[in-house]
């Protein structure tokens, strides 16, 4: 039995919508076998109201989240992370600081449901598509027996969920 907790920071640029989504449902469905985080690489400094909306109609906490930057999870002392993924393209494409204990990378992109347009239904209904997208990708994270695979194929792994 595998009894350790696993550090996720989930990343994209601005750290107001899928990254936060993402946070809120890993620390939900990961039943304290994982802790998430979120941060980015250049922050809103507010947390998208439809991001919190989305998480309430899914039973999540929609409290307690806040737009941050990575730089917080790469100082010295910083929480040693075991995974950090980017749920943005812009994000996986900058420049990333040096994470503490080397952890695992993977790209996980999705659309950023803070630039649609339309009726307040039709935004709503984006950022819905957007973290039921990201529940299934951390559901088949959570499904992979994490202390049965060698690093190489975790890496694999952790990659392909992302194309899903």
């Amino acid at each position: 039995m595998d009894d350790r907790i696993y550090e996720v920071l989930f990343v994209c640029t601005h750290n107001s919508a899928r990254s936060i989504m993402a946070e809120g449902l890993l620390n939900a469905l990961g039943r304290g076998r994982f802790r998430a985080h979120s941060a980015g690489s250049h922050p809103a400094g507010a947390v998208h109201p439809m991001a919190l909306r989305t998480q309430a109609q899914m039973h999540l906490p929609d409290s307690g989240y806040r737009s941050k930057d990575w730089a917080e999870f790469a100082q010295p002392g910083a929480l040693v992370l075991d995974f950090v993924l980017t749920v943005c393209d812009k994000a996986a494409g900058e420049t990333c600081p040096v994470w503490p204990g080397q952890p695992m990378t993977a790209h996980w992109g999705v659309t950023d449901p803070a630039l649609a347009q339309g009726s307040e239904a039709e935004v709503a209904q984006v950022f819905w598509d957007t973290a039921t997208v990201l529940k299934r990708r951390i559901e088949l994270m959570l499904a992979l027996p994490m202390a049965a695979l060698d690093s190489l194929a975790l890496q694999q792994r952790m990659r392909e969920i992302g194309t899903r």
